[in-house]
């Protein structure tokens, strides 16, 4: 019988975010017969309980954190430095931004034989200052060097990095996100599930972490100006946004709606497990990011035969690839927000063939089978590069 090949997953967060939700579905769709997996990880508790809970294994690092601490980093790689030496795996397969310069370096002292990393999206995109925008931009290059494959969730992503000097372009390899089968609960029911006296109401919705990248900002500003214009109409009364998600920025989106005196028509209803399950409670869905890689739940909520707004960044229109599809926005473009969601609402018709159209391209373009079959065809390759 051959040796199973060992493979250590590593992130830095253990919320249950995108590059969590990434980390979870290959860790636990790999044939157990042929690979020996464990993850490592850090701070927060959902990734680790639903990784337990299908019999993986996890190591928690507890000094494995988000913010940069210089004693408290060195300690951490130190600790996976010696946990490399002593477990000896035979890919060692990182995700995000820490855990990838920490465990790039740890993994090449410890002479680990391939050291994969996948970009889920670059810090250099958030709203920095310049120096640190470009410091940043070097510790991604660093990484970039220490590993022998880069996995990049998007054309775009894949392009971004490469504008960095000496980076050889075959030893980034693009990998789309893929999704699962997903069980998606009927209108009527997921209205009920989220809030429930609001069931007969036209809902724009999201599904969002209260982050600054998110630009839930944009959207309150242009959904508000969506009502204004609407009031006119019988449907105006009758508009409400949806927020779904948790995060920091929850008291200033807050403060924002309460400004626009919109309190009784936009909703933050914080964390609903399983919310893609929860997405036909829509009838329009929107992303308004700042920045993004390849999001999964675009693939969700297409997959779901809904309508999209979103930002025209990231992987986002290698989804929605022509207006059949959906709406693509500059970003932070209120007024072109605003333009799209009044155009949606009054064209229904154009909202159930996008939705169609979608759903049709992301089922035949965007499965997990197909995400998984390159990321394992990666796995057993004996070229990669140095």
């Amino acid at each position: 019988m051959s040796r199973k090949t060992k493979i250590f997953y590593l992130i830095t967060k253990g919320n249950f975010g995108g590059a969590q939700r990434y980390v979870y579905e290959l860790a636990t769709n790999l044939p157990r017969a042929e690979f020996d997996i464990s993850v490592i990880l850090g701070e927060g508790e959902s990734l680790e309980k639903k990784l337990k809970s299908a019999n993986v294994r996890v190591i928690k690092l507890a000094s494995l954190k988000r913010d940069v601490n210089f004693w408290q980093d060195l300690l951490t790689g130190w600790k996976i430095w010696f946990l490399f030496l002593r477990e000896r795996p035979d890919i060692i397969h990182l995700n995000s931004s820490k855990i990838g310069g920490l465990g790039a370096l740890a993994g090449r002292l410890a002479g680990i034989k391939k050291i994969i990393f996948t970009g889920h999206g670059w810090a250099f995109n958030e709203d920095r200052s310049g120096l640190a925008k470009k410091l940043i931009a070097f510790s991604h290059w660093l990484t970039i060097k220490f590993c022998h494959q880069i996995i990049a969730v998007s054309n775009e992503t894949k392009r971004q990095i490469l504008s960095l000097p000496l980076i050889n372009p075959h030893k980034i390899i693009v990998v789309h996100n893929g999704l699962p089968t997903i069980k998606f609960f009927e209108k009527s029911l997921s209205r009920r599930e989220i809030l429930p006296n609001r069931n007969n109401k036209f809902w724009i919705g999201t599904i969002s972490e209260l982050h600054k990248n998110k630009g839930l900002d944009y959207l309150i500003e242009a959904f508000a100006a969506t009502v204004r214009v609407m009031l006119g109409d019988t449907l105006g009364w009758s508009l409400n946004l949806i927020i779904i998600g948790e995060g920091e920025e929850r008291k200033s989106l807050q403060k924002l709606i309460d400004d626009k005196k919109m309190s009784d028509r936009i909703f933050l209803v914080g964390q609903i497990p399983d919310a893609r399950s929860y997405l036909k409670a829509f009838d329009i869905f929107t992303l308004t990011s700042r920045t993004e890689a390849f999001p999964y739940v675009i693939l969700e909520a297409g997959a779901a035969g809904l309508p999209i707004v979103a930002s025209e960044v990231g992987g986002m229109p290698e989804v929605i690839t022509s207006p059949e599809l959906g709406i693509l926005t500059p970003v932070g473009n209120i007024e072109e927000i605003k333009k799209s969601l009044l155009f949606l609402i009054k064209k229904p018709k154009y909202r159930t063939l996008a939705g169609s159209n979608l759903r049709r391209r992301i089922l035949a373009n965007f499965s997990i089978k197909k995400m998984f079959e390159k990321t394992v065809e990666l796995y057993k390759s004996k070229s990669y590069f140095k």
